[in-house]
């Protein structure tokens, strides 16, 4: 009877174990923090369910001018590696790095982009008269979809090398999720070629749209620099307006991140319209018209589409 007792005793452990993978055994989720939202959504795009991502800065957020929290300290030294955009967007951030004594590896999703040189008209915008905080890179290097698949094969190289036993996993999700890029790209540059060559000239809040100007043609203006920290002047927003008219730029846009008042006051000013609401350095609400980055993208191009081929040309 003991004998009887201890096999199926061993039976029992032996069920439990091979059952464990399943639950109490299962893989630990690799803690991962990205600074603002765009890059959240690339990380959960390419880690799946084995990450779990913290955002610092999250939906409608402005990184320019973000201030960390407790919180955010809490979440970098558990973090095993943090996610940054690079190019100087996040200028909060070695502060907290430092203040935290997180131990995390730091990746740079901008990794072999070229960047873009600010527009130096804007430089001498921040307060005080001095340059604004991004020197003279332009970090808003998503606006592209040809970067954000740069931004793709970053983030799978660091959590592949964060968490090696993911590797094929990262792989197979990053392959997928650039094909999706793919259609997108064919999706703007279809939006763009329907929109009458004369009128792809918008105006946006900051300069915030340099690589999606560059990648596609649409020509944007902004009173403000790439930081929403910089004030325009009432001279840079006189010249806007002017230029408006001279030019019979069809639209202004608002922006999730900026205050309205200044486009709305070209706006009036000018007689151009003001157009739908652009997603920029944040992504929406996951409820709202932008809660990915793919929607981002669609959002704003088919908010552009219809802005700039509406009304008398």
């Amino acid at each position: 009877m003991p004998n009887r007792r201890a096999l199926v005793a061993g039976l029992a452990f032996g069920l439990a174990m091979a059952a464990a993978p399943l639950g109490a055994f299962a893989q630990e989720k690799l803690p991962v923090v990205a600074s603002f939202s765009i890059l959240g959504d690339f990380a959960r795009q390419i880690g799946g369910d084995r990450i779990s991502v913290t955002t610092l800065v999250g939906p409608d957020g402005d990184a320019h001018v973000y201030s960390p929290t407790p919180a955010d300290a809490k979440a970098m030294v558990a973090a095993k590696l943090v996610l940054v955009n690079g190019l100087h967007f996040e200028g909060w951030l070695p502060r907290l790095v430092k203040s935290s004594g997180t131990k995390a590896t730091m990746a740079t999703a901008t990794k072999g982009i070229t960047p873009l040189e600010a527009d130096d008209d804007h430089d001498d915008k921040g307060k005080g008269g001095h340059a604004h905080a991004h020197g003279h890179d332009d970090p808003h290097a998503w606006q592209s979809v040809a970067n954000a698949k740069i931004y793709v094969a970053n983030i799978r190289d660091a959590l592949s090398a964060a968490d090696p036993a993911g590797k094929a996993s990262y792989e197979a999700n990053a392959t997928a999720y650039l094909a999706e890029l793919d259609r997108l790209e064919g999706e703007v540059k279809a939006a763009i070629a329907r929109i009458p060559a004369e009128r792809r000239k918008a105006i946006t809040t900051h300069d915030a749209f340099g690589y999606f100007v560059k990648a596609y043609g649409i020509d944007f203006v902004a009173p403000q620099g790439v930081s929403t920290e910089a004030e325009a002047s009432a001279r840079d927003v006189a010249r806007i307006i002017r230029q408006v008219k001279a030019q019979k730029i069809p639209a202004v846009f608002l922006e999730n991140v900026t205050n309205p008042r200044l486009v709305e006051q070209i706006a009036r000013e000018s007689g151009a319209k003001v157009g739908g609401r652009l997603y920029s350095d944040a992504l929406s609400a996951e409820s709202g018209p932008a809660g990915t980055y793919i929607r981002m993208m669609k959002h704003n191009i088919s908010e552009i589409e219809k802005a700039l081929t509406a009304g008398p040309a």
